[in-house]
C-alpha cells in the first residue's frame, strides 16, 4: 500500500481538505511571536516566557513591514495571528491590528490570560479591525487549568474574556494543550466548548521544547486514542489538532471504516484511554445525534502552508522548531518560505526515515517535523507519537 497515489474521492464531505492555493508557493497562515515577554509561568511554554520584553523584538516599523511583506503573498492574503508572549505587553498592539488590517489581512490576536486581557483592551482590538481571538484553556476547572499555568486566576479570566470576545462579535478559537498529565480533562474542556460556543476548537499536543520539555508526552498509543476522541467529536464540536498531523490518516481510515460499515474501536485496537475517555462524552451528552457537519483536517503543516515568525525576526517552519530558515530584517519573507533549504526540505516528503517515509500515508501526513527534531536531532526522522505501521491498514483508502 506504499506509494504517491492520490486520496479516492468518498461520498460526503472529503476526510482531508487541501488548501485552495499552492502551499509551497504561499502560506496558509502566518503567526508573528510579537513578543516573549509574559508574566505567567505556563509549564509547556514553548517560548519560555519571561516578565520582560526583549529590546531585540521587532520595532513598531519593522512590525508593519512584516505585515507588508505577508501581504506581498497576495490576495486572499494568509491568515495573519499576533501572538507571544503576552501581545498586550506591546503598546503598539492596537496600532498593529490597525495597520495590518489596512494591509488587507485577517488579523487575529493570541492574548494570555493576564490581568491586561479586559474587556476595554477586546473592544479596542476589535475597533481596531481584529476579527479573532485564541484563547488557551488547558483544564476544565481553576486548579488544573491554573495549574498548568503556574498562576492563580487565569482561569477565570480566560472564561471571562471568553464571554467578552464573543459579546464584542470576535470569533473565538480555543486552544488545548495534551499531555499525559491533562488528557483527562479533554472531555469536561469539550464541554465548555460546546456550552460556551467556539469558532474552532485546537488541541495541541505536546513537542517538547522550551519548558515543555520537563512535561510527560502522551506516547504512540495514548495519541492514537486521543485523535480517535477527537474524530468521534466532529460532528458535536468544530475540533482541529496542532502537530499532530496523523489526525489527518486517522480521518482517512475513520471515514474508510464508516463507508464498510467496520466498528472503528477494533479495527484500530484502540485501548483503554480510549474507552475512559468516550465513556466521559457519553456521560457529558457528547456522542449523540450530529450537531454540525464535520470539518475535515486542512492538510497544513510547519513549513507547508504554515510559517512562523519570531519576536526577533526568525522565520521558522513552526514555533515548535527552533532552527532558523532567515530574517525578514534582512529577507523578504516571500522568498524565505518558497526557496530556503529549510522550508523546501520539510515540504519534501522524498526525505523522511523511518516509518514515515515507507508510510503509504505520507503525502497526506508527513509527521511533526518539530516533534521529530525535539526528539531525536533529525528534521526528517519519524514522528515518534505515531504508532502506526506503515501498511497495515487492510481496507482500500486510495
Amino acid at each position: 500500500m506504499s506509494g504517491e497515489r492520490p486520496v479516492r474521492a468518498l461520498t460526503g464531505p472529503p476526510p482531508v481538505r487541501v488548501p485552495r492555493h499552492a502551499p509551497a508557493d504561499r502560506p496558509f497562515i502566518v503567526i508573528w511571536e510579537a513578543t516573549q515577554a509574559c508574566p505567567l509561568a505556563c509549564r509547556h511554554c514553548r517560548a519560555s516566557a519571561r516578565p520582560q520584553r526583549d529590546p531585540g523584538e521587532l520595532s513598531t516599523d519593522e512590525a508593519s513591514d512584516l505585515m507588508a511583506q505577508v501581504a506581498e503573498f497576495g490576495r486572499p492574503a494568509p491568515l495573519f495571528v499576533i501572538t507571544g508572549g503576552d501581545p498586550f505587553a506591546r503598546p503598539d498592539l492596537t496600532t498593529l491590528v490597525r495597520q495590518g488590517t489596512r494591509l488587507g489581512l485577517a488579523v487575529a490576536v493570541a492574548p494570555s490570560g493576564t490581568p491586561t486581557l479586559t474587556r476595554e483592551a477586546l473592544a479596542r482590538l476589535r475597533r481596531a479591525g481584529a476579527h479573532a481571538v485564541s484563547l488557551s484553556l488547558d483544564g476544565a476547572d481553576p486548579a488544573h487549568h491554573d495549574g498548568l499555568r503556574g498562576v492563580d486566576g487565569v482561569f477565570e479570566a480566560t472564561m471571562r474574556a471568553w464571554d467578552d470576545a464573543a459579546a464584542l462579535g470576535l470569533k473565538v478559537q480555543i486552544n488545548t494543550t495534551v499531555t499525559r498529565g491533562t488528557v483527562t480533562e479533554l472531555p469536561d474542556i469539550a464541554n465548555h466548548v460546546r456550552r460556551r460556543g467556539a469558532q474552532l476548537w485546537s488541541v495541541f499536543f505536546l513537542v517538547p521544547t522550551g519548558r515543555g520539555r520537563t512535561l510527560p508526552a502522551l506516547g504512540p498509543a495514548g495519541t492514537e486514542d486521543v485523535l480517535n476522541i477527537l474524530y468521534d467529536l466532529g460532528e458535536q464540536l468544530p475540533v482541529k489538532t496542532t502537530e499532530a498531523h496523523h489526525f489527518r490518516r486517522v480521518c482517512l481510515q475513520r471515514a474508510t471504516l464508516a463507508r464498510l460499515g467496520i466498528p472503528h474501536e477494533p479495527a484500530l485496537r484502540l485501548g483503554p484511554l480510549y474507552r475512559r475517555l468516550r465513556d466521559r462524552l457519553d456521560e457529558l451528552g457528547l456522542t449523540g445525534p450530529p450537531r454540525r457537519r464535520r470539518r475535515p483536517p486542512l492538510q497544513v503543516s510547519g513549513g507547508n502552508g504554515f510559517a512562523f515568525v519570531s519576536h526577533r525576526g526568525h522565520v521558522h517552519p513552526s514555533g515548535f522548531l527552533p532552527v532558523s530558515a532567515g530574517n525578514v530584517r534582512t529577507q523578504r519573507l516571500a522568498d524565505i518560505y518558497r526557496r530556503s533549504p529549510l522550508f523546501t526540505g520539510v515540504r519534501d516528503h522524498t526525505r523522511l526515515r523511518g516509518r514515515c517515509g515507507a508510510c503509504e500515508f505520507r503525502t497526506v501526513c508527513g509527521g511533526s517535523r518539530a516533534r521529530a527534531y525535539a526528539v531525536t536531532g533529525d528534521l526528517y526522522a519519524e514522528e515518534p507519537t505515531c504508532g502506526y505501521q506503515p501498511g497495515s491498514f487492510p481496507y482500500p483508502v486510495w
